[in-house]
């Protein structure tokens, strides 16, 4: 099943703008990760896996952002590499983790990881200001796994 099961073509593409957006203001990165099921049962898990699996963890200051979904299991995380980590509470993210729920559960996906990811964008520049010389350094295409 293809991620348009999830996410029409215009939804991905805006998902993709939100992506570039957020990243205008900081230096940190953001990755958006869609699969139909959690493989391990353990959406953090499963999270960790998949950070490393895109190797999010070679930006130059760590500061690589995921937001993972597994629409047909119902689960999601987002985890921030350890550049981030040294930096902010364990509980960073609770905010943006209610609100991806609130939209999640309403339907609304697109509408809830553009929302999400301008978040993490704007949590990030606190941290991670825009550098004049600063180099996307991953991809801002929503990655997806199959069943």
């Amino acid at each position: 099943m293809a991620l348009e099961s999830f996410l029409d073509k215009d939804s991905q593409r805006r998902v993709v703008e939100a992506i570039g957006v957020a990243e205008k203001n900081t230096s940190g990165e953001v990755r958006v990760h869609v699969e139909p099921t959690c493989k391990c049962g353990n959406p953090y898990e499963r999270a960790v896996e998949v950070f490393n699996k895109l190797e999010m963890y070679r930006t130059e200051a760590r500061n690589g952002v995921l937001v993972y979904v597994a629409y047909k299991s119902r689960m999601f995380a987002i985890i921030g590499d350890e550049g981030i980590n040294a930096k902010v509470g364990s509980g960073f993210w609770e905010q943006e983790k209610e609100l991806l729920s609130g939209y999640l559960k309403s339907g609304r996906q697109a509408d809830g990881l553009c929302e999400v990811v301008k978040m993490v964008g704007e949590r990030l520049a606190e941290y991670f200001p825009y550098q004049k010389d600063d180099v996307n350094e991953l991809s801002d295409e929503i990655s997806y796994e199959v069943e």
